[in-house]
């Protein structure tokens, strides 16, 4: 996938997500329709509904904030969260609707708008003020997101004045009913559109429900936020936060000014009642653009996404971009489709579509959430944690909506994802990055697997430590039982396995099998078998070879160098075949008196990379270092120091930008980082002291060098190379 330009324009928190969220959720219902929603069911039964709908996004909003620092999220807003998790599939089934759904949406607030310019003027022509809306709104959008988040800022003052026009109002003497006699609780008497013969609370809740709506106005700029991970939780809840209060204080409002006749029978009852009757209709008309405008902007992020991820037919058009960044392809595409729904002048028969399919997108987002916490893969590291049952109460309160607004629209808008699901599956898409359904498929097999005590190498999202330990010493193994289990724990594997020469009458096959036992004992699957061998290298490399075709096999060797190890003819053969046989290398020296010390340190070396200091998904041999580091840190509950050697004062800004963004995007909490200066050697000896050090090895690493190193830094030394298979971005 190729990169933006760059010369793309990037946005903060409050022009790129508060600002077209805020606006979408203080829509047209809020002036038109809060009135008769408290005229129906009284101002605590209209609290109760606010409360419900805002409870139901606040949910959905908490576990995108979630998956959001958790991933390096893309354009497309939630087509990028789900499609990053559940696959390209998954997330085409759900964005292709909810583009051409947010197209629909755009025309509605169309017709919206020229409602409420009719209103003011009732001799203009309809058809012509909806041309010249639409052709406003796709100008200032095909321009570029900044014009239109600049829009977006003069819309925001006219909905401000309309609110003080309110406040005036109040402070004036508008709220004439006293509160004893305010409708607390509604008696449901309907409306004008069906002569009043009824409604019921959650008839009335359907009516207010989509206002709540609109929490992906932001998200649907993630491709062009500054920091999307920190943008999109924030500017996302601090708009909810600050709608609910509006929302609540207006319902207050209206009900002690209006009686319940008059909130029934006029949608403009907050016009009259304002002190500034104008700056409502201003209100009104602000409302509905600027949900129209971050509608039209956000689904063509959403298709240019589809786009690049080659979704949909016509990929290579739909992913163009503008010379300044602008998805200009995608923009003229949509235009075309908002142009079209224009002429049908009708569509209140596909109105509920919209709705139902934020509800689905808000399902999705919750079932991912729920999908990574139960997984408990290492990948799923979110910046922002959510409780449990967040997600939960999210995806059965958006399911509850959808069925109470309309229970058949609902299961049509379902069937038209699965048939849109159904399609993509069938086209082979190739995904650009791996989604947790790996991990998902693997934890299901994981578990049949260890029931035969199989293993096989993991995916990078599903990654988990698989430890072969060659054994021949028992009490050395006993020895470092601790700080194998803690390396494992809680989801990966120990494979022990004995090598030695046969003899009827040995004993390490049974030894190994009750260490096998107590790992099990302490929540880290272990199995054990022997390979009768006179040469312990061969040995050890067979069951390698051996394993390459096991359902789960090993991805780490672990060595722990000993006295009576020949580093030369037994240790280095084997990291040269494990390198080989792409399986991750650990070399664990113990210091003789410092052993492990309290475990509070754990250090962490970054070799010089001159002038390479760009970060990509390749990060070196680095990976495997810090995933042991993190799972290290995770179950001593230590602290990770990550050291770098430059040997030109030049790079050094450079070092710390790099270690900076590596911690930042490997999710990693209170991690230290230090760059020096000078020689590497004279540097080790005067570091930091640590518990651990952890340094990158090669095939040819010097028996040498890793005594050497133990020696500087007076401690237990582990020496790794990757497998090509872990990543700590992922």
């Amino acid at each position: 996938m190729e990169e933006p330009p760059k010369s793309l324009k990037k946005f903060g928190t409050f022009g790129g997500v508060f600002t077209p969220t805020l606006l979408t959720i203080l829509g047209v219902i809020m002036y038109l329709r809060l009135g008769w929603v408290v005229g129906n069911a009284g101002l605590l039964g209209t609290w109760l509904i606010i409360g419900i709908s805002f409870l139901i996004t606040l949910c959905t909003a908490l576990s995108m904030s979630a998956i959001t620092t958790n991933i390096r999220i893309g354009a497309g807003g939630a087509y990028a969260i789900v499609s990053q998790a559940l696959g390209l599939e998954v997330g085409g089934s759900l964005g292709i609707p909810r583009y051409i759904s947010q197209g629909l949406a755009v025309t509605m607030y169309i017709f919206g708008f020229r409602e409420g310019w009719l209103g003011i003027f009732p001799g203009h022509n309809a058809f012509l003020v909806d041309i010249i809306v639409f052709a406003l709104l796709i100008t200032i959008a095909y321009i570029s997101a900044n014009l239109a988040i600049k829009t977006q800022f003069i819309i925001m003052g006219i909905i401000a004045l309309s609110f003080i026009s309110i406040i005036i109002a109040a402070y004036e003497g508008s709220m004439t009913i006293p509160t004893s006699d305010a409708l607390r609780w509604g008696t449901f008497k309907g409306s004008i559109e069906n002569n009043f013969s009824g409604s019921n609370f959650w008839l009335v809740f359907a009516v207010f429900f989509p206002a709540a709506t609109g929490i992906m106005a932001g998200a649907n700029m993630s491709g062009e936020l500054k920091d999307p991970k920190r943008s999109i939780p924030t500017g996302t809840l601090w708009a909810i936060g600050v709608s609910f209060i509006i929302y609540m204080l207006m319902a207050f409002w209206i009900s002690r000014s209006a009686s319940e006749a008059e909130l029934l029978n006029n949608y403009y009852i907050m016009v009259e009642k304002a002190y500034i009757g104008p700056l409502i209709l201003a209100g009104i008309l602000g409302a509905t653009f600027s949900s129209a405008l971050a509608s039209i902007v956000g689904s063509s992020r959403i298709l240019f996404a589809m786009g690049e991820h080659k979704v949909l037919p016509f990929s290579d058009f739909l992913a163009g971009q503008s010379a300044n960044g602008q998805p200009r392809n995608a923009m003229l595409v949509t235009g075309i489709l908002i142009f079209t729904t224009l002429l049908l002048r009708n569509i209140n028969a596909v109105a509920p579509l919209v709705t139902l399919f934020f509800l689905i997108t808000y399902a999705m987002i919750n079932i991912v959430v729920i999908i990574e916490q139960n997984l408990g893969l290492i990948s799923y590291r979110p910046i922002f944690k959510i409780h449990r049952w967040v997600p939960w109460f999210g995806l059965v309160s958006s399911v509850f909506a959808m069925f109470i607004i309309n229970p058949i629209v609902s299961l049509f808008s379902i069937l038209i994802v699965l048939m849109v699901y159904w399609y993509l599956s069938r086209q082979n898409l190739e995904t650009p990055f791996e989604d947790v359904r790996s991990g998902l498929f693997f934890s299901f097999a994981e578990w049949a697997a260890k029931h035969t005590w199989g293993m096989k190498k993991m995916q990078q999202r599903a990654w988990k430590a698989n430890l072969m330990v060659p054994v021949r010493d028992i009490n050395g193994l006993k020895g470092t039982f601790e700080f194998l289990r803690n390396i494992a724990k809680p989801k990966g594997s120990i494979k022990l396995l004995g090598i030695e020469s046969y003899s009827e009458s040995s004993t390490l096959a049974g030894e190994l099998e009750a260490i096998s036992t107590s790992f099990r004992q302490k929540d880290v699957f272990s199995s054990s078998s022997v390979i009768h061998t006179e040469e312990f290298a061969k040995g050890i490399n067979y069951g390698n070879q051996a394993l390459q075709g096991a359902f789960f096999r090993p991805n780490i060797v672990f060595l722990n160098l000993q006295n009576h190890d020949d580093y030369e003819t037994e240790l280095r053969p084997v990291m040269k075949e494990s390198i080989r046989l792409e399986i991750g290398v650990l070399l664990y020296l113990s210091h003789p008196t410092a052993l492990l010390g309290q475990r509070n340190t754990i250090n962490v070396w970054v070799s010089d990379r001159r002038t390479n200091w760009d970060l990509g998904w390749d990060i070196g041999n680095l990976d495997l270092s810090i995933l042991v580091a993190y799972k290290l840190k995770m179950n001593w509950g230590a602290r990770i120091r990550i050291i770098t050697v430059i040997s030109d004062p030049k790079e050094e800004e450079n070092a710390k930008k790099f270690l900076n963004l590596l911690i930042n995007l490997a999710r990693l909490p209170e991690t230290l980082t230090e760059v020096h200066i000078g020689d590497f050697n004279s540097v080790v000896r005067n570091a930091p002291s640590a518990d651990l050090n952890i340094f990158g090895m090669d095939e040819d690493l010097r028996f040498g060098f890793v005594e050497d190193m133990s020696a500087k830094t007076q401690s237990s030394c582990l020496f790794v190379k990757d497998s090509g298979h872990e990543s700590i971005l992922a």
